[in-house]
């Protein structure tokens, strides 16, 4: 029977396998955390406030490119080349959602409506990544290996989530909730396209470092395709929803070093 546990349980069993998960994981979480820096050394003055915030969030996506690094040295295997169509970061980017590379390689500061874009993202890309670490979190929370980093990264992403909602609804209050709101639909539908083909590229490539049967195969990308279809239809609108957090401040302060976690 196929399950989310029984799949993962398959990677986390094969070394090559699990090279791979871990380097695209790592990949992805370095290139928010160089993005996050840049955003908070060009976040303008008028909204110096927000800068700790973003910096905290780029050192928290550091932190989990170190934790997945960690969990490759442990087993003695090296990171491989992450292959371009699993690169969910860099594929958004080519999409036009975000703040493209080249505009945080320069140094003037950015605009309002620029952090806007930059927090929609996030909110957007968040939810699946609170989601996701949740999945995980459910199944292999008490795991030996993966039980620590799996708990770390969760809370993370929770507390980025939560941000995000805080501080676009801030600037709703200010007037901006019709960009807001549109920055935001953009966004999903573009997220939610780019999440069916990097899964299905995933798969691809997992298969056959698996040596998965054609029926299972079959059956993996037809789930995929099934979420991205129910997503289409209605499920976007999860990641277009605003709510004041329970979490109040949730990146106020330092982040937190791996050794403060329990």
């Amino acid at each position: 029977m196929l399950s989310a546990k029984s799949l993962f349980q398959e990677i986390l069993d094969d070394d090559e396998a699990f090279r791979l998960f871990c380097s695209i994981a790592a990949g992805g979480e370095a290139q928010g955390g160089w993005e996050n820096g840049r955003i908070a050394a060009l976040v303008p003055p008028a909204l110096r406030e927000l800068a700790p915030k973003v910096a905290r969030h780029g050192a928290d996506e550091d932190k989990h490119g170190r934790i997945f690094n960690a969990l490759l040295k442990q087993r003695g295997l090296q990171p491989v080349a992450v292959p371009y169509e699993t690169d969910y970061t860099l594929l958004l980017e080519r999409r036009g959602i975000g703040l493209a590379h080249d505009r945080l390689s320069r140094e003037d500061p950015l605009t309002e409506r620029e952090v806007i874009v930059y927090l929609a993202h996030s909110r957007v890309t968040e939810q699946r990544a609170s989601e996701q670490m949740r999945l995980l979190l459910k199944h292999f929370a008490e795991h030996p290996v993966l039980g620590r980093a799996v708990r770390m990264i969760s809370r993370d992403e929770d507390h980025h989530l939560a941000y995000c909602h805080e501080e676009l609804l801030r600037f709703a209050r200010a007037g901006h909730g019709r960009t807001i709101q549109s920055v935001l639909r953009e966004c999903a539908r573009a997220e939610i396209l780019v999440y069916r083909d990097v899964s299905l590229a995933v798969m691809r490539h997992m298969g056959r470092v698996l040596d998965w049967p054609r029926p299972k195969a079959a059956a993996l990308a037809a789930g995929i395709h099934a979420l991205y279809a129910y997503e289409r239809l209605a499920g976007w609108r999860r990641m277009v929803r605003l709510e004041q957090p329970v979490l109040r401040d949730a990146l106020g302060g330092p982040a937190l070093p791996e050794t403060e976690y329990a």
